[in-house]
């Protein structure tokens, strides 16, 4: 049986990911209360439904207390032997903002309290750090239209195995910030910048102009071989501790140039042993490494 628990933020897209995951197949429960998960698996495994795919949401509309007892109850799933993903979503706290504002609907934690909905959104947060730090995906929506959040749930979870391991490289700009889907960042700052020769400022780290421009120094080559290095020496590591999904993020001042560049050279070195994604979050562009662009 394929079990996909679905959490995260309110207004992080919760719905839809479930949506997507329905209209996938699978049998799909909105805000399960967390300590009927064993209960809803052993109906499920009496009924001869072993080879069943379902998804359920759990979040911050449950118990305190539910949540507490969380990591217990998701180990014991483990020990089970069913495979289970945890993925969970979350989003900007400016964006959320926004989107409540824009659908005019109330946070659930501001239904029976005294709450603003920024204190909303940041009690919420605190209330699911166990399960966050849990989760085998987290993925940041803050920039994903409805179309691209179902095609990612689709494409990272419903068609994900516990026996892969899924490696996202991902660019971006330190000038907006550090995803906050990144498992681990490295900073690309301290490299030469093509931005100030107004020739190259219009490429970007995939044209055959910065290449060229960012192969002609030793340091580029030596940062890039060093994380490399690093990689090789632990991705086994988190392989053994069963992480399905690890997120590199390499950032540079504008993400544009030094971070893409780096990017697609690690992509390029760990493809065909791992299932590798790429995702420059500047350029818009998310693809798996071989195949057509997306654009997001």
């Amino acid at each position: 049986m394929q079990l996909v628990i679905i959490s995260g933020r309110s207004g992080s897209g919760k719905s839809i990911a479930l949506q997507a995951l329905e209209d996938l197949g699978f049998y799909a429960i909105d805000n399960l209360p967390a300590m009927l998960l064993d209960a809803l698996i052993d109906e499920l495994q009496q009924a001869d439904s072993k080879r069943a795919s379902v998804a359920v949401s759990i979040d911050a509309r449950n118990l305190p207390t539910a949540l507490e007892r969380f990591p217990a109850q998701l180990e014991a799933v483990r020990q089970r032997g069913i495979d289970c993903q945890v993925v969970y979503l979350t989003a900007e706290d400016k964006i959320l903002l926004e989107r409540y504002s824009a659908t005019r609907r109330r946070h659930p934690l501001t239904r029976n309290s005294q709450m603003t909905l920024a204190e909303a959104i940041e009690s919420e947060e605190k209330a699911l750090a166990d399960i966050r730090d849990l989760a085998d995906l987290v993925m940041d929506t803050s920039q994903l239209s409805v179309h691209d959040l179902r095609g990612r749930i689709a494409e990272q979870v419903a068609h994900h195995t516990s026996e892969q391991l899924t490696l996202t490289f991902e660019s971006f700009g330190f000038k907006r910030g550090v995803p906050l889907d990144a498992d681990t960042v490295f900073d690309a700052r301290c490299l030469p910048n093509p931005y100030w020769d107004p020739r190259l400022r219009p490429f970007n780290g995939r044209d055959a102009e910065i290449v060229t421009f960012l192969e002609d120094y030793p340091d580029v080559g030596a940062m890039a071989d060093d994380i490399r290095d690093w990689l090789e020496r632990w991705l086994p590591a988190y392989r053994a501790s069963n992480r399905s999904y690890l997120t590199v993020a390499i950032g540079c001042t504008g993400g544009q140039h030094r971070s893409v560049y780096l990017t697609e050279r690690l992509a390029q070195h760990f493809t065909g042993r791992y299932r590798v994604r790429i995702r420059h979050r500047e350029l818009g562009i998310h693809a798996a490494v071989g195949a057509a662009d997306a654009t997001a």
